[in-house]
C-alpha cells in the first residue's frame, strides 16, 4: 500500500502510559502530523494528537471519528522538539503536545495583506542574514541597556522582508504591549499579538500558522506556536521568573527556544543587560551595543556597623533626603514582601538555615516549615540573629518615620516622590532619580546556586529604572562590598563574573554543566526507596519536609537515564493519588 492508511495518535490523557500512542485507521479523513482528531478509546470518544502517518493494513483497526479544527497544531520538526522537552522535564507526552494548541480550535482565516517594510539596520548582520536565508544562525547575545524595541525591529526586519517569520518572547503582558506599540507603526499587520482573550489569541495563532513574514509578540506561551517559515526566536530578559513555567512541566523559554532551534534550524537572539549563565555556556556571539548597560551604582559598605544597626545607613538617609529636597523621585527596593522573613547571624552574618529542610527561618527557636529546632549559628556558635534585609512592610514603616508619612507602594502613581517596592513592581515603575537596594546581601546570599546570578540581574534591573543624570544612581547597602556581584554591578560589566560563575558551577557539577531535578511528592506513602534507586550515577538528596509530603533533589552530570526511570515511578505515585511536581533546573532550592 503506497498511501498512508494508519495514523498513530497520542490520546489527550495526562499519563505516561499513553506516550507511545495507538494506531487508528485514517479512513476518508484528511490528517497529517499535528492534526487534532477524535478517536474511540475505552468505549468513549477522546481527543488526540496525530504524531505519525504511514501505510499499512488498517482493516483490523478502529477508525478515526473526526478531525477537530482546520490546521495541524505542530509540524514534524516541532514534534521532535516537544518529545525532547517531554523527556527532559519528565512530563507525559500529551501534556507537552497540548502546549502547542491555541485556546480554541484553529480555523483557516483570510490571508493577511502584509505591508512593505522600511529598512532597518541589524545589530548582528551575519546572524540576521543567515536567518533570512533559512539557515541556522546559532545563538546571538545582544547586550544593551536601552532601546530594546528598536533593537528587536532591526533584528527581525530583514527576516520578515525575506518572507520568513520570527517569535519575540517577553516576560510579562505589560512588556508585550509596550513592544507592540514600538513595532506596529513600521510593521503594521505583520505584527501579531500573542496575548489577550481566547478568540483573539486563536485568530493570531491561525494567522501566524498561515502567513509567512510575520512576527509574533507575547509571553512565554508563544514560544510553542507553530509559525509559518519560522526563522528566529528573540528572547527578552530570559532569566526572569516569567520565562519559566511554575507548574509541571516547568519548561524554561530559553530551553524551549534552543530545542526548537536544534530541530528546526532557527537563529536565537538573546536580548538583555547581561547573559544568563545558561546562555553564556552556549558560547554565543556576543554583541555589546552602545552605552552603559545600566546607570552608575554606588556600593554602601556596612561592614563596620554593629549587629542590629538601623535599616538605612547615614549615607543613604542623607542621599534620600537630598533627592526629595530637590524634588526628585526615590525608589526603595526590597527583595521580599511581608516584614522580615529571614535572618542572619549577628556576629558572622552568615545566612541562617534550617538543618532539617533547608528553609531560611526567622530569628525564632523553631523552623516554621518543618518544626526542627534551630539552635545557635552553625558557623560561629553565636546565638543572636538579626533580620536579613527587610520585607516591604518594615521598609515602608521605617521610610515613613524617616522621610515622608505619605510614602507609597504604588509604582505607577504620579504624585508620591518616595516609592517602596519589590521586583514585581519594576515593570510598572516610572523612572526615578535615586534607587536604593536596602540589603543586597538578602539576594546575593540566597540558598539557591543561582543566587548570585539572579541578584546581579535583579539589581541591574533596579539600576535601569534610574534616569540619566550626574547625581542619579542606584545605592546598594551591603556587608560584603567585595563580593563579585557588586564588582560587576559597579563596573557595569557582567562578563567576568559569569566566566567565574560558570567555572564554579562546573567544579560543583551544577547547571548548566550538570543537571538538577527536584521532586515534590504530596499525599503519598513512602516513596524513598523507589526514588533512591533511579540511578547509580546520580546523587539523591532528601527527603526534606514539604507541605504534606517530601521533597527530593537529584543531581548528576547527565540525568537522562534517571529521568527515564522516574517516569514509571511518578506514574505509579499519581495512579495512587499522589501529587507530584518535577522541576528540572529549578530556580529555587
Amino acid at each position: 500500500m503506497s498511501e498512508a492508511a494508519i495514523a498513530r495518535v497520542v490520546p489527550d490523557l495526562a499519563s505516561f502510559s499513553v506516550d507511545h500512542g495507538f494506531e487508528y485507521a485514517i479512513g476518508d479523513h484528511d490528517v497529517e502530523v499535528g492534526s487534532l482528531v477524535r478517536v474511540p478509546l475505552s468505549g468513549r470518544p477522546r481527543r488526540g494528537y496525530v504524531v505519525d502517518v504511514y501505510p499499512g493494513d488498517a482493516s483490523h483497526l478502529k477508525e478515526i471519528r473526526g478531525v477537530s479544527g482546520d490546521l495541524p497544531v505542530f509540524s514534524p520538526a516541532l514534534l521532535q522538539a516537544i518529545d525532547e522537552l517531554a523527556a527532559y522535564y519528565v512530563a507525559p507526552r500529551s501534556v507537552v503536545l497540548a502546549k502547542s494548541l491555541p485556546p480554541n480550535l484553529p480555523r483557516r482565516v483570510p490571508r493577511l495583506t502584509l505591508p512593505s517594510i522600511p529598512p532597518s539596520s541589524s545589530p548582528a548582520p551575519a546572524a540576521t542574514a543567515a536567518a533570512a536565508a533559512g539557515q541556522p544562525g546559532g545563538h546571538v547575545q545582544l547586550l544593551a541597556g536601552a532601546g530594546w524595541g528598536e533593537i528587536i525591529r532591526g533584528s527581525v526586519t530583514e527576516i520578515l522582508s525575506a518572507q520568513r517569520s520570527a517569535i519575540v518572547v517577553v516576560p510579562t503582558a505589560v512588556e508585550a504591549d509596550r513592544l507592540l506599540a514600538v513595532l506596529r507603526p513600521d510593521l503594521g499587520a505583520r505584527v501579531l499579538d500573542g496575548h489577550g482573550d481566547d478568540a483573539a489569541v486563536t485568530r493570531a495563532w491561525s494567522e501566524a500558522a498561515l502567513n509567512p513574514g510575520v512576527v509574533v509578540v507575547g509571553t512565554a506561551k508563544v514560544a510553542w506556536w507553530k509559525v509559518a517559515r519560522l526563522a528566529a526566536i528573540v528572547l527578552v530578559d530570559e532569566g526572569r521568573r516569567g520565562m519559566k513555567e511554575r507548574q509541571t512541566p516547568t519548561v524554561a523559554a530559553a530551553r524551549l527556544a534552543a530545542t526548537r532551534a536544534h530541530h528546526e534550524g532557527l537563529t536565537i537572539f538573546h536580548l538583555s543587560r547581561l547573559p544568563t549563565a545558561d546562555t553564556f555556556a552556549r558560547d554565543p556571539l556576543v554583541v555589546r551595543l552602545g552605552g552603559r548597560l545600566w546607570p552608575p551604582v554606588e556600593i554602601v559598605d556596612r561592614t563596620g556597623e554593629p549587629p542590629g544597626s538601623r535599616l538605612f545607613t547615614a549615607r543613604v538617609t542623607d542621599s534620600v533626603r537630598a533627592t526629595l529636597r530637590d524634588q526628585g523621585r526615590v525608589f526603595l527596593f526590597t527583595h521580599r514582601r511581608g516584614y522580615a522573613p529571614a535572618a542572619r547571624c549577628g556576629s558572622c552574618r552568615q545566612l541562617r538555615l534550617c538543618p532539617g529542610c533547608g528553609a531560611r527561618p526567622d530569628a525564632g527557636a523553631e523552623c516554621r516549615r518543618c518544626g526542627s529546632g534551630l539552635g545557635p549559628c552553625s558557623n560561629c556558635g553565636h546565638d543572636r540573629f538579626e533580620p536579613l534585609g527587610a520585607g516591604i512592610e518594615r521598609v515602608t514603616e521605617e521610610a515613613r518615620r524617616l522621610f515622608d508619612p505619605g510614602v507609597a507602594s504604588d509604582p505607577v502613581a504620579d504624585g508620591p516622590a518616595l516609592v517602596v517596592g519589590t521586583e514585581r513592581d519594576l515593570v510598572a515603575l516610572r523612572p526615578v532619580d535615586l534607587a536604593v537596594a536596602i540589603d543586597g546581601d538578602g539576594l546575593v546570599r540566597g540558598t539557591n546556586y543561582r543566587a548570585g546570578e539572579d541578584a546581579l540581574a535583579v539589581l541591574a534591573r533596579v539600576a535601569a529604572r534610574v534616569r540619566s543624570g550626574p547625581r542619579h544612581r542606584l545605592m546598594v547597602q551591603t556587608a560584603s562590598p567585595g563580593h563579585p556581584v557588586y564588582e560587576a554591578l559597579r563596573k557595569a560589566d557582567p562578563v567576568p563574573y559569569l566566566e567565574h560563575e560558570l567555572s564554579e558551577r562546573k567544579a560543583m557539577g551544577l547547571p548548566p554543566t550538570g543537571e538538577i531535578l527536584v521532586l515534590e511528592v504530596s499525599d503519598a506513602d513512602e516513596a524513598g526507596d523507589e526514588i533512591r534507586a533511579v540511578s547509580e550515577t546520580a546523587t539523591v538528596f532528601g527527603p526534606a519536609a514539604f507541605n504534606r509530603g517530601q521533597r527530593w533533589l537529584i543531581q548528576g552530570a547527565d540525568l537522562t537515564e534517571p529521568k527515564q526511570r522516574l517516569r514509571a515511578v511518578i506514574g505509579r505515585l499519581r495512579e495512587h493519588g499522589a501529587r507530584v511536581r518535577a522541576d528540572a533546573d529549578p530556580r529555587d532550592l
